[in-house]
């Protein structure tokens, strides 16, 4: 990527507000101030404005609203409207506790495309200690229910810990078993209240990792995806080396992309990297987003890192580069070595990304071109990588339907995704974020 190029944004989490009906254990925000809040949570007026200049960038951006707990804001359904009517996808974040029959049909009447909910368990105390609430697991699983039965589409986020970690396999079978499109495993990064919990030793964060290579194939029918964990880039591809896919770049897709393709906006109008980097770039009550995304030195460096340490010399940094916020989190400095990982560098040629191999990308028959212009936007070259990744690795030279079709198939299941044509279905599938 070179210095003077903007890329694309595709991901925008928006922290409508601190105020939470939970406390969580791991709240970066250190939310939990149910009717007070921040006197300076930002107005319906400047949310507004912040919609108008994301579809004014007009990347297809998706737009994640969280919170603390986002329905707590009465102005939702109207910030909602306002991003359908400038083409922009959005999702929620959330709890779901507040999901109640009536909120749940003024937010999809509103444009809303669908929910990621956090569940921590499957056992309701584990779930309500975690969350500081009792009887939160209840209420939440309702909203879940509510999601199913009106067919809404949601995705549920786990936040893996040593104490629940073991709940892995039986919380896959739930998310597939209650209609999730997706389980997001997310591993912590100690920064607001999580600073006083303890993270996983590199050892079993490794095993888990690897767990959950294997997870995606034995639940053809759900999408199963670490966050946080740029990691997995570098077990997949040490799994199986000779895929072309495990050498996709997650900077381009499945691993890190704060500031590279993904930003955050707080609810004091702060904007930073990601929701665990805290160091602001910029605020947007001061300078316009788009130009902060443009120009805001710390998001050029992000986008050019000058890694240290083993994650500087290790020869996956180009497809895992470790995760920045951590470092960050521990008192070190932005492009220090992520020390989650155990990985020691070997010494060996540095991994290239399939991206940077441009000369060996596929063509596209006319056919398969057109099917990938009905994707959404946001969606559309992260499909299209993947897609001649598949195709190299078949030893093909251009992509056609029916690969599109099975490489569909192969993450799907045979009977392929609910919905798969719907922008709807297809937007909950990156949701990045949670309460």
């Amino acid at each position: 990527m070179q210095a003077n190029s903007t890329p694309e944004l595709s991901l925008l989490a928006i922290n409508l507000t601190r105020r939470c009906n939970l406390e969580c254990a791991h709240c970066y925000l250190d939310a939990g101030i149910l009717h007070r809040g921040d006197n300076d949570e930002l107005s319906t007026a400047e949310v507004i404005a912040l919609l108008d200049d994301i579809a004014a960038l007009d990347h297809g951006t998706l737009v994640v609203l969280t919170g603390g707990e986002p329905l707590l804001r009465r102005d939702l359904e109207t910030i909602l409207r306002h991003g359908a009517s400038v083409g922009l996808p959005v999702v929620i974040g959330t709890n779901a506790m507040m999901l109640t029959e009536r909120r749940l049909r003024s937010l999809v009447d509103a444009g809303v495309l669908g929910f990621g909910i956090s569940v921590d368990s499957l056992d309701p105390e584990y779930h309500d200690r975690f969350r500081g609430r009792v009887g939160a697991w209840t209420r939440t699983m309702a909203g879940i229910e509510r999601c199913r039965r009106h067919r809404v589409d949601f995705q549920l986020h786990f936040s893996v810990t040593d104490e629940n970690a073991h709940e892995l396999p039986s919380m896959m079978d739930f998310a597939q078993s209650c209609g999730a499109r997706a389980l997001n495993v997310f591993f912590l990064v100690c920064t607001g209240r999580a600073h006083s919990l303890a993270t996983l030793p590199g050892n079993r964060y490794e095993q888990i990792l690897e767990n959950l290579v294997q997870a995606q194939s034995d639940h053809p029918d759900l999408i199963v995806r670490p966050r946080c964990a740029p990691h997995y880039k570098r077990i997949a591809h040490q799994l199986q080396p000779e895929a072309e896919l495990n050498r996709i770049s997650g900077r381009e897709s499945d691993g890190c992309i704060a500031g590279i393709h993904y930003a955050r906006v707080n609810h004091q109008g702060g904007v930073t990297a990601c929701p665990y980097i805290d160091r602001e770039a910029g605020n947007i009550r001061a300078t316009t987003f788009s130009d902060i995304w443009s120009n805001a030195a710390e998001f050029l460096s992000l986008r050019n890192p000058a890694l240290g340490g083993k994650c500087g010399a290790c020869e996956y940094r180009l497809i895992c580069g470790g995760c920045r916020a951590r470092p960050l989190a521990g008192g070190g400095e932005l492009m220090d070595a992520d020390d989650l990982c155990e990985y020691q560098p070997s010494g060996r040629p540095v991994v290239e990304p399939a991206a940077a191999l441009a000369d060996r990308a596929p063509g596209w028959s006319e056919d398969a071109q057109l099917r990938l212009s009905r994707v959404p936007e946001f969606l559309r070259s992260m499909v299209r990588k993947r897609a001649e990744a598949y195709v190299a690795e078949l030893g093909d030279d251009l992509v056609t339907c029916q690969h599109l079709t099975d490489l569909t198939a192969a993450r799907f299941g045979a009977a392929g995704p609910r919905r798969f044509n719907s922008a709807r279905a297809q937007a909950i599938d990156t949701l990045p974020e949670r309460p």
